[in-house]
């Protein structure tokens, strides 16, 4: 969920900043420009007072013009400024250069013809870093008894109003990075904060349902609301809790509790037995029946118990426990007339040694039923990752895809095998004992014909999962 919280968290404060910084970046930039066209506009309005007193028809006429042209020479020198006065007729009073002359198109003839209206230039085009050949023109009208006759027309270079320009635009963005960076932290902090306790949520939710029901959510840190999930959820859990642990203890009386009434009617059944004739079918119909419930019962006990035991995990030699299991079940296999074999095969992995030999036990009583004399049962260990694989495949007559669906659900037994023994509880019971160790078992078709059963537990500690 971060991943998809953090880039929207960012792309929004990327947006803000942007946002902010554009309208900066050109408020900076128009600022600065305006400072250098008020300091342009003041050079041409003394320019233009000392073109006041300059006239073709005053004898000192030469000497003010000479003054005027020393002044404009003088400005253009130090500040490499291009300044000149024109006439109405665009011919020049005095210009630095002495050979510039106003310009016929562009910006400066703009400024030139504004200033013959008698207004002064405040509002030039916005000069821009980029712009390398972007020149400043400015222009002021020379007043004489309420006439514009002459104007004053200044033509700036611009590098240094635009070196002021970036300087300042890499002020900006050094505190834009510095913004988004700390942005980025608030994210991370944010985000972390937020999704800790859905995190925390998450796990418990696994371990409760791979059958750790005492797992609980430390309602720490968040949003309240999400503090308040977490008290609903633990709430949740503990009436879930308490369900399961009746249901298991009503599973477990009733079985036991049924027991009794069972033997005694079974040995009612046996002494009722010995005043019929021998071989008697109904008899013994009524005794493989009672016999049948009392290990359905016996099963629904077992299948309790193992619902409430916690898992005792420690690292096992499942090489060493798959032998020994093999070892129990041959001479059952040898009286069956099946040839069950395995391969020794050093394997460490975490498991309950109770709770898995009871597993494979079920496995392996259940593929030695269904397989016909003469045929073999095979178990084999193998490591595959982090995971430990116990495969025992038969060779009787498997199941169909319809029956692999539903093989270890409880009570279910396929309409082919209603024949033999058994209470249809053996593999639900192995599939919960797996559960509570984090392991799993899995079924699949063993070719030409028969089942492949495949139990797995984790080679990895409860710590390290």
């Amino acid at each position: 969920m971060r991943t998809r919280l953090l880039p929207l968290l960012l792309v929004l404060m990327a947006g803000v900043l942007l946002a902010l910084g554009f309208p900066l970046a050109a408020s900076l930039a128009a600022a600065e420009q305006q400072r250098v066209v008020v300091d342009r506009l003041d050079d041409a309005a003394r320019f233009a007072a000392l073109a006041q007193f300059v006239s073709e028809s005053e004898p000192a006429v030469d000497e003010r013009r000479t003054t005027l042209r020393g002044e404009l020479a003088s400005y253009h020198d130090v500040y490499g400024i291009r300044t000149g006065i024109f006439y109405r007729d665009n011919q020049a009073m005095a210009a630095a250069p002495a050979d510039w002359v106003v310009p016929y198109e562009g910006e400066g003839r703009r400024a030139f013809n504004e200033a013959l209206l008698g207004r002064r230039s405040h509002d030039p085009p916005q000069v821009w870093p980029w712009q390398s050949h972007a020149r400043l023109a400015i222009a002021s009208p020379v007043v004489r008894d309420g006439d514009v006759v002459a104007v004053v027309v200044t033509d700036s270079p611009t590098r240094q109003l635009r070196s002021h320009i970036l300087s300042g635009w890499l002020i900006i963005a050094a505190g834009e990075s510095a913004a988004m960076l700390l942005a980025v932290g608030a994210a991370f902090r944010l985000t972390g904060w937020v999704l800790r306790p859905v995190r925390v949520l998450d796990a418990v939710t696994h371990d409760i349902a791979t059958g750790r029901m005492k797992s609980r959510v430390a309602a720490a840190g968040g949003p309240p609301e999400l503090r308040r999930l977490a008290r609903s959820f633990n709430e949740m859990a503990d009436n879930v809790e308490d369900v399961l642990e009746q249901q298991r203890a009503f599973v477990a009386d009733a079985s036991h509790q049924l027991r009794n009434p069972l033997s005694a009617l079974l040995l009612r059944i046996e002494l009722l037995a010995l005043e019929l004739p021998e071989g008697n079918e109904e008899i013994a119909s009524v005794r493989t029946e009672g016999k049948r419930l009392a290990q359905v019962l016996d099963d629904l006990l077992d299948l309790a118990l193992a619902e409430h035991a916690a898992a005792d995990l420690g690292l096992t030699d499942i090489g060493a426990l798959v032998a020994e299991r093999i070892a129990a079940w041959r001479p059952l296999a040898d009286e069956e007339g099946v040839r069950l074999h395995g391969e020794r095969r050093a394997v460490t992995a975490w498991a309950d040694p109770v709770a898995l030999s009871s597993a494979l036990d079920a496995v392996i009583d259940n593929a030695l039923k269904f397989t016909p004399e003469g045929e073999e049962v095979t178990v084999s260990v193998a490591s595959e990752g982090d995971l430990c694989t116990i495969v025992v495949a038969d060779r009787g007559p498997g199941l169909t895809q319809e029956e692999l669906d539903r093989v270890g659900d409880r009570f279910w037994r396929s309409n082919r095998h209603q024949n033999i023994k058994g209470s249809g509880l053996g593999l639900s019971i192995s599939r919960v004992l797996l559960a509570a160790g984090g392991g799993s078992i899995a079924y699949a078709p063993h070719e030409p014909h028969g089942l492949r059963v495949t139990l797995t537990v984790p080679r990895t500690g409860p710590q390290g999962r």
